[in-house]
């Protein structure tokens, strides 16, 4: 039996703006990235291959804050981050401060496997990168408009927006606002594995790092609880070290993930946000505390959702 849930993000654009055809624009994106880890899990790839695979199809699109579609810094910069967890081995990696590597899940996963540390940041990282033959970019690459306003509506002002992104035309500072994307999966041997990838707040201080590229807070796998990846309001999932706290729920309290799961985003959370989980079962969760949260997810059956707000999508889409 194999599972997988992806996000693109915790928070939205409100309801009442979005339009038709930018929600089936999401929903479209949602489920191509689906489709990508489906197949891996398909073939009897690892749930690690799964994850790593969706979260690199959300960094190439530019709809989504990672990878390609990452937001600016006050100085008008990128700098990525992203992690990967191995529930089997509860082995992790994480790679930060990136300007130039077009997929930082990947090179997170290098860093896990091929070196004997968590965490690479900036310069170094990039050098790293590039030994291991991952792909680099140049700036325009990574450069959308609707970011790059986003940053220029806050420059000058003092201000960053918390939430972990600027989707399309929601106000930078919008708390509603957030970008993060992850994946979470159970392969057909029952081993779990996460994954979280950002390009961290608008308008941010160059430097700053965020939930995404850490383990507990960020992203969490380990075969004997769950797999977890987070989004939204960073500050407050490393505040709150929220992705290992439904994992201690769960093996402390007895909870089931769902419970776990629930009670970290409505009750624990020092701030707002998403995230979505998996069990050894195969139980799938996706709570948020935001007006929407882009998602999707595969159930042991092998039926495809996507969701925005609360009400979900299946495919083949049904007429509503």
């Amino acid at each position: 039996m194999t599972c997988l849930a992806m996000h693109g993000g915790a928070g939205a654009l409100p309801k009442a703006d979005m339009t038709p055809e930018q929600a089936a624009e999401f929903h479209t994106a949602l489920h191509a990235a689906l489709r990508t880890g489906q197949r891996v899990l398909a073939a009897g790839g690892p749930s690690l291959d799964a994850v790593e695979a969706t979260v690199t199809w959300l960094e190439d699109c530019p709809l989504f804050n990672a990878g390609r579609g990452s937001a600016f810094t006050r100085e008008g910069q990128v700098e990525m981050e992203a992690s990967i967890m191995d529930g089997a081995t509860r082995g992790v990696g994480a790679a930060m401060l990136l300007r130039a590597v077009r997929n930082p899940v990947r090179l997170a996963r290098r860093v896990m496997e091929r070196t004997p540390h968590v965490a690479l940041a900036g310069a170094a990282a990039e050098t790293f990168a590039r030994a291991q033959g991952l792909p680099l970019e140049s700036p325009e690459y990574f450069f959308t408009p609707f970011r790059w306003e986003a940053m220029v509506r806050l420059r000058g002002t003092g201000r960053t927006a918390l939430s972990e992104d600027v989707v399309v035309a929601a106000a930078p500072d919008s708390p509603e606002a957030a970008g993060t994307v992850g994946a979470v999966a159970r392969d057909q041997a029952g081993n779990l594995a996460a994954a979280t990838s950002s390009g961290g707040t608008t308008n941010k201080f160059a430097g700053r790092i965020g939930q995404a590229a850490m383990a507990g807070a960020g992203v969490y796998a380990s075969n004997a609880t769950c797999a977890v990846s987070c989004t939204g309001q960073g500050e407050a999932f490393m505040r709150g070290v929220a992705a290992y706290d439904v994992a201690a729920l769960i093996e402390h309290l007895g909870l089931d993930v769902v419970a776990a799961a629930e009670r970290v985003i409505r009750q624990r959370l020092p701030g707002r946000g998403g995230l979505i989980a998996v069990d050894a079962a195969g139980r799938l969760t996706l709570p948020f505390n935001t007006e929407g949260m882009y998602r999707g997810w595969i159930d042991s059956a092998g039926r495809v959702f996507t969701a925005i707000y609360e009400t979900r999508q299946e495919w083949p889409a049904q007429p509503q």
